[in-house]
């Protein structure tokens, strides 16, 4: 019971942020121009990845909300370096999560989390854009082989060619019906209104986009319930310091569907009971950016060779300011201490229990189509 308990807590907590991030991919997906992502996070690059890691950075998106956005962001056109950045920076930092950390952790940690958050973005996006490339150049290769072996039909395939060229001027008309009908439809979108815009977008949002997310999304929520329910803070605060308490606290945060905010208020917790300092960076770092759900959508959206690319730069990163921190502390004596002890909601519950119920109304919505689908589906292939 106390399982279920503290799922249908933690989705209560996640489902504004979630609806939050789901209207956001739908604004992106529908006002942002194509052209704008192409030029600015289309290419894999450094500079891409830099910028994408500080657009995300202030957004107040939790690891449940930003997995919609930046799916938008990757369909809209950015590339994958863009998207991981995006995909990081912002669970793991945000607005609203430097102020709360300041209040509970101190103003070294308020400074410290956004660097390390934005680094940690950069590390990991850098290694999946270099992965695609990789991935890239093994394809290149190996259709220019294919087009070696094939070059002795090259003759055939000319004569073949020539007379389809000399017949087709006739059936250029369809092509040119097509391009005359794109144009027409490229001018019903520009005289579309706002009222409608915003209609297409939270269609795309409330059907597509949650489709896609939902199930991942659950899954990750029961992995955190179940973190939640069975592993006590006093295990975390058993190990101390070190490079093994870091690792523990990052296999503990793996499964846990937390937000950069509602990480706070467990970290000034685990410092109380004597966890370092730099292990609870750790633990803000990895706990938002490499849940369950994350990870799943990245294996979706970006490849399952990317998703060892993220963890890699993800904890790389984690690890280093978490040792930094340490240091820092012991040799300038920086105070990192909660100024107050008691959490504070961020929203209001009947906000979280509205959004929570039309989140489950529209979750079960879409599982009743797919089912339908499935059922004429199969009658059809009976018949």
């Amino acid at each position: 019971m106390d399982l279920l308990t503290n799922f249908w807590q933690l989705f209560l907590l996640s489902a504004p942020w979630l609806m939050l991030g789901l209207l956001i991919a739908g604004l992106l997906n529908v006002y942002l121009p194509t052209d704008f992502l192409h030029r600015h996070l289309g290419k894999e690059g450094l500079w891409t990845t830099i910028k994408a890691a500080l657009i995300g950075a202030p957004m107040p998106l939790c690891s449940c909300g930003v997995i919609p956005a930046a799916i938008g962001l990757r369909r809209a056109g950015a590339s994958k370096s863009a998207t991981t950045a995006f995909l990081v920076s912002t669970p793991e930092t945000g607005v609203d999560s430097v102020s709360v950390s300041y209040v509970l952790l101190g103003p070294f940690m308020a400074v410290i989390r956004p660097i390390a958050a934005v680094c940690s973005a950069i590390a990991a996006g850098v290694l999946v854009g270099k992965e695609s490339e990789f991935n890239n150049e093994r394809t290149k290769t190996s259709h220019n082989l294919e087009t070696v072996t094939s070059s002795c039909c090259s003759t055939k395939q000319a004569t073949a060619k020539e007379p389809t060229s000399s017949c087709c001027s006739t059936k250029q008309a369809p092509t040119v019906e097509k391009a005359s009908c794109c144009a027409s439809k490229k001018e019903v979108v520009k005289i579309e209104g706002g009222v409608a815009k915003l209609k297409r977008a939270i269609s795309f949002s409330c059907n597509k986009l949650l489709e896609d997310t939902m199930v991942w999304l659950v899954i990750g929520l029961f992995f955190a319930a179940l973190v939640q329910t069975y592993v006590p803070e006093s295990y975390l605060s058993q190990w101390g310091s070190g490079i093994f308490a870091m690792l523990v606290v990052i296999l503990i945060s793996i499964p846990m569907y937390i937000c950069a905010t509602a990480s706070t208020p467990i970290a000034a917790g685990l410092l109380l009971s004597g966890v370092s300092p730099g292990a609870v960076l750790v633990f803000m770092l990895a706990g938002p950016a490499t849940n369950v759900a994350t990870l799943g959508v990245v294996g979706k959206e970006l490849g399952q060779r990317a998703v060892v690319a993220y963890l890699i730069g993800v904890i790389g990163v984690a690890l280093l300011f978490g040792f930094l921190t340490d240091y820092l502390v012991s040799e300038f004596g920086f105070v990192v201490a909660p100024m107050m002890g008691e959490e504070h909601q961020v929203l209001p519950h009947w906000l979280s229990l509205v959004c929570g119920v039309l989140l489950v109304a529209l979750m079960l919505r879409l599982a009743l189509k797919i089912l339908l689908k499935k059922s004429t589906q199969t009658g059809k292939s009976i018949s």
